[in-house]
């Protein structure tokens, strides 16, 4: 941004937050806190005005960022939609309140994610605020409806859309509407893009943005002494209204229905290729599902043409074959991928991303190293031990064994229709195909 600013990148967690900060939801934050204010707080539960608040809300500082110089803070795209006026810098933290640049832009639902000030200036009277973060069921509804009715009091829905929910964010925000079609006339929907986070800042924090929101009664099992809580009835038998039902059997299909993205991981020369290739023709053949295969090597030749072999390159590439795995499995498809991805961080990274839309099996191919260097046709391993290859996995560079495998095969003395068995094996067990 020149010499005059610096500039940060937000993600999705730090957008939400930023959204909700700018809408008035966080008040009485209208910044970001400096680390001795934020540490304080985490000691104490208040901010330094003696406000009783329970998220620390803090920035890491950018290269260049220093107090005086705005930081512009981009979206992903690299569109500026805030700017921090730098107070300090320490602890690797920037502080000082921030403000609008532009509005962010969301492509689904955006009539309903409002600036919180904006909202609770247009209600009044009695609100029960409803933070919603899965389908609400039949007795619930009624519940909320006979609470309202008490208290004479409109309802507002506030289905929780921000990153790291588990719930499909716009699936979330139709099965609200769905439920508010069920409930008196009074009610209202407004999403909002509050991120995940532990239930100890979670739940309270829940509580302070309805109330920014406008409610003067929150639906929660936590006390907040902000705003009178009512417990929501406990629902042993979740029932739900026939458009929620409706809207759930299209967006939780059996697993047999779901997309789904079977992850093979192992060195070089342990027959993952060959067994993701074996498996994805025979998920072909059946027919139930669209299959798109992701071979390490080929997709280096393709979507990640032009990276090397540094740890940075080989995250970006299993990163970008995570994200393809992604839509595939989003679309209801199978996605059959056989990188090598030694390190632990990225798979976990490539898990999350798929886990939101449907299935994700980790499958370690084992097979011992000997092994592999035995079998090596393209003389690979014997070019890293003679240094002409740098960094080459399993010999001057590591592999990080799972310990979340979902199934760990050793191809010695196996065939190819061996191995793939099991691994078909696994997927009919824990229910993601049918059986044959």
């Amino acid at each position: 941004m020149g010499r005059d600013a610096s500039d940060t990148t937000l993600d999705g967690a730090s957008l939400d937050d930023l959204e909700l900060l700018l809408g008035g939801a966080y008040a009485p934050l209208t910044g970001y806190l400096a680390a001795d204010e934020a540490a304080r707080l985490r000691e104490t539960g208040r901010l330094d005005d003696g406000t009783a608040w329970p998220l620390a809300l803090t920035l890491a500082a950018a290269d260049g960022a220093a107090p005086g110089v705005p930081l512009v803070l981009l979206d992903p795209e690299g569109a500026p939609v805030g700017r921090v006026t730098v107070t300090t810098v320490a602890a690797g933290l920037v502080a000082g309140p921030v403000e609008q640049v532009a509005p962010r832009e969301v492509a689904t639902f955006g009539f309903l994610r409002r600036p919180a000030r904006e909202v609770a200036a247009e209600v009044s009277g009695p609100v029960l605020g409803v933070p919603v973060d899965g389908p609400l069921s039949v007795a619930q509804l009624d519940h909320l409806a006979s609470v309202a009715a008490s208290l004479g009091a409109r309802v507002l829905l506030l289905p929780l859309v921000g990153a790291g929910r588990p719930e499909d964010p716009d699936a979330l925000v139709r099965m609200t509407l769905a439920a508010a079609a069920t409930l008196p006339s009074t009610v209202r929907v407004v999403a909002v893009p509050l991120p995940a986070r532990p239930e100890t800042v979670d739940a309270p924090l829940r509580v302070h943005v309805a109330a920014a929101y406008g409610a003067t009664h929150v639906v929660s099992a936590v006390p907040a002494a902000a705003v009178p809580v009512i417990a929501p009835v406990v629902d042993p038998e979740p029932v739900h209204p026939d458009a929620v039902a409706a809207e759930l059997r299209r967006t939780h299909p059996p697993r047999t229905e779901q997309g789904l993205t079977v992850f093979f991981t192992g060195l070089s020369g342990s027959g993952k290729s060959t067994i993701a290739r074996a498996l994805a023709g025979r998920l072909a053949e059946r027919g139930d599902r669209t299959v798109s295969l992701l071979d390490g090597d080929v997709v280096r030749r393709s979507l990640s043409a032009g990276l090397g072999f540094s740890r940075e390159d080989r995250d970006r590439n299993v990163t970008r074959i995570g994200w393809v795995a992604a839509e595939v499995t989003r679309h209801g498809g199978v996605a059959v991928c056989a990188p090598i991805a030694p390190y632990e961080s990225v798979r976990a990274e490539v898990r999350r991303m798929v886990a939101r839309h449907g299935g994700f099996v980790l499958v370690h191919v084992a097979t011992p190293i000997e092994e592999c260097e035995r079998r090596d046709r393209k003389g690979l391993y014997a070019k890293a031990r003679a240094g002409v290859i740098p960094a080459f996995t399993g010999v001057s560079d590591p592999y990080e064994v799972p310990a979340d495998a979902d199934l760990t095969i050793d191809t010695t003395g196996l065939t190819i229709a061996e191995a793939t068995d099991r691994v078909q094996r696994l997927l009919v067990d824990a229910g993601w195909l049918r059986e044959a």
